[in-house]
């Protein structure tokens, strides 16, 4: 059997650090700041098993959603654009993205570093799509929201019966998950640190049974999420987040719908 180098782990910790964030990673000083270089960086975003994309996104909403240090969170913004894995306009979309799942208070705080970010990268502002530029029928707003559900989680959703049950059908379905500014695969790693961070049963199991059966992610990938997940929400939180990818993998394995 091989020996593992910790010479060799330590530099690939600081060159993927500083791909990762856009900077150069300063000598740790701490064994906290060690395991930053040497197990998150080195080992966790080394990884295959999941594209930069989805864990800068990951990363992003993680950072943001345990209130992670600022300095941490304008790291990965900087470190997305730079390496051109995210467009500030697909950045922006997040920040609205992770606002529904968040909510707005902690959204400012991903909306403001990425401002921030943009101005130090000296980038021109996006022009955005409107939420809606023209008068709407209602009863439109609602059937489009009503089939973006199901577009979104694969199954119907039940009457919008109170007005927390309407905005999710009209705004978060009719509007914002339909926006063109993200993709469906991208908004739903988004979604996904923003349910698993509630500790709520069901939206996280079904947000994550509706990751895999809408084909945005496979099981093995969602394995995955929980250990990116578990870096910025701690393992206790994750372990919660790992029994739900094993038994919502083996009803998709199994061919069963989410309440099946």
């Amino acid at each position: 059997m091989s020996l593992l180098d910790p010479a060799d782990r330590t530099a690939r910790g600081i060159a993927i650090a500083e791909k990762l964030t856009g900077a150069p990673l300063p000598a740790p000083a701490t064994p906290y700041e060690e395991s930053w270089r040497d197990f998150i960086f080195a080992e966790v975003f080394n990884r295959p098993g999941l594209d930069l994309r989805a864990r800068f996104l990951i990363a992003i909403a993680g950072s943001a959603m345990t209130y992670g240090a600022a300095d941490q969170l304008e790291g990965f913004v900087l470190g997305a654009l730079r390496s051109g894995t995210l467009s500030l306009a697909e950045l922006r979309e997040a920040a609205l993205h992770f606002s529904v799942y968040a909510g707005w208070t902690k959204g400012a705080e991903v909306d403001k570093a990425i401002t921030r970010v943009a101005e130090k990268l000296g980038l021109p502002p996006v022009r955005q799509p409107p939420i809606r530029a023209a008068a709407w029928d209602p009863a439109v707003r609602d059937r489009q929201g009503e089939q973006e559900f199901i577009n979104v989680m694969t199954f119907p959703g039940g009457p919008p019966a109170t007005p927390y049950l309407e905005a999710i059908r009209n705004f978060v379905f009719g509007e914002m998950w339909c926006r063109p500014g993200l993709d469906q695969r991208s908004r739903r790693w988004i979604t996904l640190v923003g349910v698993c961070e509630s500790c709520a049963e069901i939206p996280i199991s079904s947000h994550i049974h509706s990751a895999m059966s809408s084909g945005n992610c496979t099981p093995d990938e969602l394995q995955e999420f929980v250990l990116q997940y578990g870096v910025h929400a701690g393992w206790p939180r994750a372990s919660q987040v790992q029994s739900v990818v094993i038994a919502m993998s083996k009803k998709i394995a199994a061919g069963l719908p989410y309440h099946g």
